[in-house]
């Protein structure tokens, strides 16, 4: 979002899909709007959304424009590209690229999330013919380019507002900011009104068609109604297959066609969770969420699981304050897990800053020391059907070891066979895992040696270690 969230403790997805009672969370507080119906809510089409082929094995970096580089311009970034290729990502997410309004903005630079044109582009950053260059270098190797879309409000000088009906206005007239929050630096549109809704799909389709992008990142997905985002992917697709994911875990009919995928938050605060060794049966949470996601999401639709993102980074800290020595397991569970992983800007380089969020704070890549780790963890996901995404994925089946703290499961596509272990916790533990019927030979994760493994097989693990054991396919 643009600023420290008073968000809602979102309904998990997971416990909606069961059909058990909702009651609200993300990531952060309470502002009661989960109760609230969007504007202009209406029954969402019930058919499943459009899954693009490209999207199968793929795993999304979220890029942030401004802090990436000296510079913080579209060229600049363009020199990371190979990088990036090497990297192994295949989704390039770019935070929002739009001038950013000036009235009532927070701090020097202001918010992404406070858009002033939703047809321009932010001159920090550079021109048009810089954004065409980037997309088409980007499309040249291979990847595909998502752009963050913010539907629920504007700036406040955006030129919409010479449009009051446009708004979502108090009793006295006034324009407000989005009910709930503390966004003071923008105001909520009115979905209720048929000229905006139109004006903003005619914005949103632009940038398809001019550019070639292939998709959108909507930002508070939960706050607009699920029949605009519909309307939006038909409107998408008859220009070209695109790839949708909502910013919210709330609302399971978002993903009955306009979404593909949606935050995985629920997992998101378990591992936080389980980094700080809080909480029962976490071996168990872990295992009941794969299952779930395995089963209980639509066909074609799956959640996005990360460590970090623009916002996390920024206002609740770095994976490394979050997570400390869980670091590397987490990420791990977030490649494995039935989902598409996310890599944030910096996180190949062990970016262990809260990156500002109104001010220029540029990423250090002096190090890449976690560049080979996330190369390797993209590799594993590319290579083995058994962890692709959705329903070109693989199953998820609990494998039974003692209880907490020692975390096992396996996930089968076909011959790809992949086994996970892990201690979740931070002494050094003994267990024994009944691998089952997934008994036989494998091949070891981290030095690639050749691993037999037995119908019931002992582990001996340090504090956090991981053992990831895939077949010969």
């Amino acid at each position: 979002m643009n600023k420290p969230k008073k968000w809602l403790v979102a309904v998990p997805l997971m416990i909606s899909i069961l059909g058990l009672s909702a009651c609200g969370g993300t990531s952060g507080g309470d502002t009661g709007e989960g109760d609230k119906k969007p504007q202009g809510e209406k029954e969402p089409i019930s058919r499943s959304a459009p899954v693009p082929e490209w999207a199968d094995q793929a795993v999304m970096y979220e890029v942030n424009v401004r802090q990436y580089t000296k510079e913080g311009t579209f060229r600049a970034f363009a020199e990371h590209l190979p990088r990036l290729k090497e990297l192994g990502v295949d989704i390039l997410w770019l935070m929002p690229i739009h001038p950013i309004s000036e009235a009532k903005r927070n701090g020097s630079l202001g918010s992404y999330y406070a858009v002033q044109d939703y047809k321009g582009i932010n001159p920090e950053f550079g021109g048009e013919e810089d954004f065409r260059a980037l997309v088409e270098q980007a499309h040249d190797m291979g990847f595909k380019v998502v752009l963050d879309w913010v539907a629920n409000h504007t700036g406040w000088d955006h030129e919409w507002l010479g449009n009051p009906g446009w708004y979502t206005t108090d009793e006295a007239g006034n324009v407000v900011q989005p009910p709930g929050t503390n966004w003071s630096d923008v105001a909520d549109l009115n979905f209720d009104n048929s000229e905006m809704r139109a004006a903003m799909l005619d914005a949103m389709t632009y940038w398809v068609e001019e550019f070639d992008i292939d998709g959108f990142r909507c930002d508070y997905a939960g706050g607009v109604p699920a029949d605009f985002w519909e309307e939006a992917r038909k409107q998408l697709e008859q220009i070209k297959p695109v790839f949708m994911l909502a910013e919210d875990d709330q609302q399971i009919k978002l993903l009955s066609y306009a979404f593909n995928a949606n935050y995985g938050w629920q997992f998101y605060n378990l591992m936080n969770s389980i980094a700080k060794e809080q909480g029962q049966s976490r071996v168990e949470q872990v295992l009941r969420y794969g299952e779930r996601i395995s089963t209980g999401y639509p066909s074609g639709t799956y959640p996005l699981h990360f460590t970090s993102n623009h916002d996390e980074n920024s206002w609740t800290g770095t994976e490394f304050e979050r997570l400390g020595e869980a670091v590397e397991p987490m990420a791990v569970l977030t490649f494995t897990i039935p989902g598409m992983p996310l890599i944030y800007s910096g996180q190949e380089a062990g970016l262990n800053k809260r990156l500002q969020f109104f001010e220029k704070d540029e990423i250090v890549w002096d190090d890449l020391g976690m560049q080979d780790f996330y190369k390797k963890l993209t590799e594993l996901k590319h290579t083995h059907p058994a962890l692709w995404n959705g329903d070109a994925g693989g199953s998820f089946e609990r494998l039974d070891t003692g209880g907490d703290p020692v975390l096992a499961f396996a996930r089968e596509k076909g011959d790809s066979k992949v086994i996970v272990v892990a201690n979740l916790s931070s002494e050094a533990v003994e267990d024994k895992v009944q691998i089952g019927s997934f008994a036989g030979e494998y091949r070891s994760f981290k030095d690639g040696a050749s691993v037999a493994l037995a119908a019931e097989q002992h582990v001996t693990l340090e504090p956090w270690e991981y053992l990831i054991y895939t077949s010969s396919e």
